[in-house]
């Protein structure tokens, strides 16, 4: 009976050790079974613990489908395994691969649009930063169903893409990143925006447009509702907006832009061209962020007609033409900038 009890306890104590050493070379060291730097490994909706295991177990992210199903029974969160495409790149144990997984710690990447860019520009970042194609998001660009409930006479989405940052996962689509961009742009454009401007008698479409000019005039915040004020001013009495950004964006139509406004370009035949045609532009002519679409709705009650650049990011603001030609004599044509 001792000699049966020792055999026993000994076989135990094997075991145990067996036991210990699998937990150890199993669930305890660190494992990377692919070759390259990096493996992504997409968890769908709804799959079970045995299944993220095979996936993985294949991926080379972990030894064994047991040995993360084992993990999860061991971390107790089997219910926090969220959906999604992960990015591994180290050796991992099974339950820092749970933990990652239990967090939602899925890859995404950001890319940031700037205020003031067009469709075409964002087009241009988008394919340089690496997502995808410059014709795709164009293409995608051209979904005005998206915005005709708020603008039925949209025919693209310049000026509907809010510029913000926004975080992807790898396989999002340009056109999945249109949506989320016109999205985010409804939101932006509140009821009290909407109700503002509907006071002043614009259109959502005229005050994206409105927006979108003084986006490109001016950087500083505390300027956009005083430029905004000059606009508006201009509006009411008839007068041209002449502004310079509109010439750019039918210089920019037509294939003709390098950087450079002449004084013969002023004269382009564009229903843009705010030195040839009164009022505003057929439509944006850029994307506006929030602050230039609430000083649009909103803008400051100014006497101003006129304002030229301090070649410094901000402005000088006139009444009269006489003050303003005294202006561009004084910031522009004595400084060596252009007349």
């Amino acid at each position: 009976m001792k000699r049966m009890i020792a055999w026993t306890l000994g076989l135990l104590a094997v075991a145990a050790l067996g036991v210990a050493g699998w937990i150890y070379t199993t669930l305890e060291r660190p494992y990377k079974g692919y070759e390259a730097a990096e493996q992504f490994v997409d968890i769908p909706p709804g799959s079970g613990t045995a299944g993220m295991g095979r996936r993985l177990a294949d991926a080379g992210v972990i030894q064994s489908a047991t040995s993360f199903r084992v993990a999860v029974w061991m971390r107790g969160n089997a219910r926090r395994l969220q959906a999604g495409e992960y990015r591994f790149d180290r050796p991992m144990t099974p339950a820092e691969v749970v933990d990652k997984i239990a967090r939602g710690d899925v890859y995404v990447r950001s890319i940031t649009f700037r205020e003031g860019l067009t469709v075409r520009e964002m087009a241009a970042h988008y394919e340089s930063s690496g997502f995808g194609s410059a014709a795709d998001f164009l293409a995608a660009s051209k979904r005005a169903d998206l915005i005709t409930a708020i603008d039925p006479a949209a025919r693209d989405l310049e000026g509907y893409l809010f510029p913000d940052t926004y975080t992807l996962p790898r396989r999002t689509t340009a056109e999945q990143l249109i949506e989320r961009m016109v999205g985010r742009f409804q939101k932006a454009l509140t009821p009290e925006v909407r109700a503002q401007a509907a006071e002043r008698g614009l259109s959502v479409r005229e005050l994206v447009t409105l927006a979108s000019l003084v986006e490109k005039e001016t950087g500083k915040a505390e300027e956009r509702p005083v430029v905004a004020g000059v606009y508006s001013n201009r509006l009411k009495i008839g007068m041209g907006l002449q502004c310079d950004p509109t010439v750019i964006y039918a210089l920019m139509l037509a294939g003709r832009y390098d950087g450079n406004i002449r004084k013969g370009d002023l004269q382009i035949d564009s229903p843009y061209n705010t030195y040839r045609y009164a009022g505003l532009p057929p439509g944006p002519i850029a994307a506006p962020g929030e602050a230039a679409l609430k000083a649009s709705a909103n803008p400051a009650d100014v006497p101003y007609l006129y304002f030229v650049s301090r070649n410094d990011g901000s402005h000088v603001f006139a009444t009269t033409l006489d003050e303003h030609n005294r202006n561009v004599n004084e910031f522009q044509r004595r400084r060596g900038n252009r007349p």
